[in-house]
Parts: C-alpha cells; structure tokens; sequence
C-alpha cells in the first residue's frame, strides 16, 4: 500500500490531536462532555486500527512537525510496538468510559473530569509515537498533569492525600529524567531516537551505559519499579473504577514501553551490567510486589499492589536483553494492561453487590452472579498464568528465554511469583464467589446501570480468550514489532 506524505501525516498525527480536540470541546461544553469524551474514544480507536492496518501493510511510518528535516523536526514514529499500544490504549478508553456510563463506582461528573482524561490519553498516545526524547519527557508531564488531576478530582481527604504521593515522587522522577536528558544532549547534540543511535557508537561502552542508566532510572520511577514504587499502592485505590481500570492499563505501562524503547532500541548496546542490574530490580519488583498483596483484604489494593509485581515480568523481559526477552515482554504488556484494567471493573461489580470492597464481607456471589464469575476467573487466571489463556504465553516465553539463557535464579522467581499470586487470587475467589454470604448479610440497594459495566467486562474477557485460544497471530505481530524496533535507523 503506497500511502502520500499528507495521508501519513494525517494518521500518525490523529491520535494525538483527537483527544486533545476532544478535550478542548469538553471544556468549552461540560453538558456535553460525557458525549463527547465517549465519541472521540470511538474515534480514536477507529483511528487506532486504521493506522495499524497501515503499518501492518507499509511498514514503519514516520512524519515530522515544524518543516524541519530529520533528525531536527519534531517527529513522531509509528512502528508496530508504539501503533499496539496507541490502539491498547484507545480500547481501554472506549472499555471504562463504557464502564462509567453504568454509574457503577464512577468518576464524578464534573466540568475537568473529560477533559482531563482526554489530555491523559493525548498524553500516552504521544509517549508513544513520540521519536524524540525530549517530547517523550514532554508527554509524560502532560499524562503526570492530568492524572493529577483525575486523582483529586473528589477531594475527599484519601485522594488529596494520594495525589500529593503520586505527585511527588513522579515529579521527583521527572526531574531526574530531564538532567539525564540534558546530560545526554551535552555529550551528543541531539535528541532524536535514531539521531542518538548514531551519535552513542563514538562514546564508549561505560559511558554509553552511565546514560542509559540515568534515563532510565527515572522512568522505572513512574513504571513503579522497586524501591521507589509507594506512590502506587498510596494513591491508586482511591480512584473510581472506570479511572483506577485506565490508570493501571496506562501510567506504568507508559513508563515500562518508554525502558524497552530505550534499551532495546536506542541505547541496544548498552553494556551488559545494565542489564544484569535492571534484572534484579525487575525480581526484586516482583517478589514485593506479590507479597505485599498478600496482606490486604480491600481488592483495589490487592489488585494495585499485584500492578508492581506485574511490572517485574515486563521489566525482566526487558532485562534479557534478547529477541524473545522483548517479545515476551511486549507480549506480557498487552495482555497485562487488558486483565488488570478487566479485575479492577469486576472489582467494583464485586463492590456493588456486597455493598464494598472489603472481601471479609463478601460471599456466596457465584450463585447469584455466575457471569461476574467468569468474568473474573477468566482474566485472574489468565494473570496467574494458566494455560491456554493470554498470561500463560506471555510467562511461557519469558520463563523458556531465561532457561535458555541459564538465569535460572531469574526463571525461579517469575514461577514463585506466579503461585503467590494464585494465592490473591484465589482469595479473591473463595471470599467474594465460594463461600455462603456472611450471616446476617443484608443486600445493599444497587444503583446504576447493570448492562454498560457487564458488557465492558464481557469485552475484555473475551480478547483475554481470544488472545489465549489464538496465540499466533499476535506472536507473529510481536515479532514483527520486534524486528522493526531493531532494524530503525
């Protein structure tokens, strides 16, 4: 497919300028705003899908603001990896917006909720189109703005409290991510991805790793790494629903792309101690991760807490600095993003029937609500890793890659990990579907709507079956992002 340089620019630009369009409108027309936020996701996944069915036939597409050449223009890239997000991400708005439409634990319908959240998804689209390092810092302080917001959008004192976390140290993230980028631009003059590609072969091997390093030490800060990932379990549980399924799916996955996107593509030859390092911050992520889950009885922070030890997966598959570590890891991203987003909306079901989230109170739903059941067995065994489902193919290439490549201690902790997560899964299962209610339990009186939150759990366990029973397809589009991220220039 031959495509013109005005049609390229055009799709690589529209999911970027969509919902910052769409933010606008809502702003200017807040009785509306809901309307317009719903129809600008559908549009951005039509978007979305059309870009990608142009990157699948013609390859990377690439296009630049400001008239000016390569690699002084603003440009933006859209390869296989960063078009599989921008849709990943355009389905979960199209998914919790359908969800807040249920008013089922939603967001509160104020003039700044849309459109912030449409500036939140300008934001992630652009950290990943983006082919410029500084615009990647730039798309983050335009996602850490707007998720600010969102987090305090009640202002009850929780979520004052969680906003103020979560800006503190994501900001303390992004200054450290800038002076590495000022140190970087001072030791190559540019900051476009290929530019910077080039420029590092004349630097020698520490100190193209002494870089990479500092990058990246502020981006695992946002992606919840270990140590530094308290603003997470701090702030994430006193989000509604709809926002909690977009945050998980959105902010440290952006961060985690933004570490692969460096690693296996800009700073590649980045010596080998950077990776052995990021291997055991990635163990270190997981084994915290799983067992501080183990203590809570409120499921969003259970299942906020499992997001850290998730991103221990994807961040190994990073540190194995191989073709198939990085599919695994793209792989594990998708699938990830789709399940938790899908456990945080069956959550609030959840919450809705027994009247809260605590799980001491729950019982006794599998007989009352069996789909709510599927659905969440489903996507908790998928995150665990059980076969033919999505999270079993995306550990099997990770765990069968660090066998290959004899990290046996690494291969250990990914299947410890998997059964201590069991283990908060099935507590979720036994407390809130197995066993009778509790005595004495009187039904809440349930409000909203039962058919928009059921249908959006419905669509995302279904792509969690449909990527499990049908594996090969997106394998072979990993690979192929894969192969592209490898061969840019």
């Amino acid at each position: 497919m031959v495509l013109l340089e005005s049609q390229i620019h055009a799709l690589v630009a529209a999911p970027l300028l969509l919902p910052m369009l769409a933010a606008l409108l809502a702003a200017l027309l807040p009785r509306h705003a809901a309307r317009i936020s719903f129809v600008s996701a559908i549009g951005l996944l039509i978007v979305a899908v059309l870009l990608l069915a142009a990157v699948a036939q013609a390859g990377t597409l690439r296009t630049a603001f400001g008239d000016w050449p390569a690699p002084f223009g603003i440009e933006f890239v859209a390869d296989p990896l960063a078009v599989t997000m921008v849709v990943v991400t355009a389905l979960m708005a199209v998914v919790c917006l359908l969800f807040q439409r249920s008013g089922i634990d939603a967001a509160p319908e104020v003039a700044a909720l849309h459109p912030l959240l449409q500036l939140l998804l300008a934001g992630a689209c652009g950290a990943f189109l983006t082919g410029d390092i500084f615009n990647l810092y730039v798309w983050f302080e335009l996602m850490l703005v707007a998720a600010v917001g969102l987090l305090a959008l009640g202002a009850r004192r929780d979520q004052l409290e969680g906003a103020f976390k979560y800006f503190v140290l994501n900001a303390l993230g992004t200054m450290l991510f800038l002076i590495a980028i000022g140190w970087l631009y001072a030791r190559v003059g540019h900051l476009n991805y290929a530019a910077i590609e080039a420029a590092t072969t004349g630097l020698s091997a520490a100190e193209i790793g002494l870089l990479a390093t500092a990058l990246c030490l502020g981006l695992l800060l946002k992606a919840g790494a270990f140590p530094l990932f308290a603003w997470l379990p701090a702030s994430y549980h006193t989000l509604p629903a709809p926002m909690v399924a977009l945050f998980s799916g959105l902010l440290t996955k952006a961060g985690v792309y933004a570490v692969l996107r460096l690693l296996g593509d800009v700073f590649a030859t980045a010596p080998d101690l950077v990776f052995t390092v990021l291997g055991w911050i990635a163990v270190a992520t997981m084994v915290l991760g799983v067992l501080g889950a183990a203590f809570h009885w409120d499921m969003r922070r259970i299942l906020a807490v499992h997001i850290i030890s998730q991103i221990g997966y994807m961040l190994l598959g990073i540190a194995l600095n191989s073709d198939e570590g990085r599919m695994g890891a793209m792989f594990y991203t998708v699938h990830n993003i789709i399940v938790k987003a899908n456990l945080f909306l069956v959550a609030a079901l959840i919450a809705r029937e027994i009247g809260s989230y605590d799980l001491r109170q729950a019982g006794g739903l599998w007989e009352r609500r069996p789909i709510l059941a599927l659905c969440f067995a489903i996507p908790a065994l998928s995150m665990v890793g059980f076969p033919p489902l999505s999270g079993f193919w995306a550990k099997f290439l990770l765990v069968r890659e660090a066998a290959m490549l004899e990290h046996w201690l690494w291969m250990i902790a990914m299947l410890s990990v998997g059964f201590l997560t069991m283990y908060s899964m099935m507590k979720i299962w036994f407390e809130a579907f197995w066993k009778p209610a509790p005595a004495g339990w009187v039904a809440p009186k349930r409000s909203g709507r039962d058919g928009p939150a059921v249908a959006a759990c419905v669509i995302l366990t279904a792509l969690t079956l449909t990527l499990g029973l049908m594996p090969e397809p997106f394998l072979d589009f990993v690979a192929a992002a894969n192969a592209a991220m490898e061969a840019t220039p």
